[in-house]
């Protein structure tokens, strides 16, 4: 296993988005050795977030993609990180994530899920893209799945949406953030190829 995870040292790896899926995944992925990692978000840290995000209260009021490297950094030095503070749209995202390996989608927005992954399918089609769907509320831990559409991975329940009933919490936020981040290692590792293995909607 030590010669596969050498592989990811040379591995960069672009998350969209620094808030409760981006943070923890970023954190995960810190861990066991990603190289890079390119962070975008235009955020600040809020008392709210803390619930959920990897930041600590004396960060509340920074802009996220800075806390959020000062946090990687304590667990992983060697880490390089490019963090980007900024609001992201089409050119934006061919801009920023063209030298990544792979993007991860952590936004909280459905317009903005769609126009990431619309843009990376359409200007990166030999690019990976994992997504996030249906991570609110709490329990049901078994419909959680990862499900493949060639070049998109789709990781949560596909079903439930966030609402004042279904709030977003800690636990099945981190858990399709490990799920994105879990996902990526096995691309980066398998070698996992572009096409086979595609899902239909249900």
């Amino acid at each position: 296993m030590k010669s596969k995870l050498e592989k990811l040292k040379g591995t960069c790896i672009g998350i969209a988005g620094c808030g409760g899926l981006g943070s923890n995944c970023a954190m995960a992925l810190a861990r066991v050795g990603v190289g890079s990692l390119v962070i975008v978000d235009f955020d600040v840290v809020t008392l709210e977030n803390l619930d959920r995000q990897y930041y600590f209260i004396d960060q509340v009021g920074q802009k996220k993609v800075l806390a959020l490297r000062e946090n990687i950094r304590r667990v992983n030095p060697d880490i390089d990180i490019q963090a980007h503070d900024l609001r992201l749209g089409p050119d934006g995202v061919v801009d920023i994530f063209k030298n990544c390996n792979l993007v991860i989608e952590a936004f909280d927005r459905a317009d903005m899920k769609l126009m990431l992954i619309e843009t990376v399918t359409e200007r990166f089609p030999d690019k990976f893209i994992i997504a996030a769907s249906g991570l609110a509320g709490y329990g049901n831990n078994n419909a959680m799945r990862t499900r493949r559409l060639g070049s998109l991975f789709i990781c949560g329940d596909e079903v439930s949406e966030v609402s004042t009933e279904l709030p977003p919490l800690a636990p099945r936020v981190a858990m399709v953030a490990a799920m994105q981040a879990n996902q990526a290692l096995e691309i980066v590792l398998d070698d996992l190829a572009l096409l086979g293995d595609d899902d239909a909607w249900d």
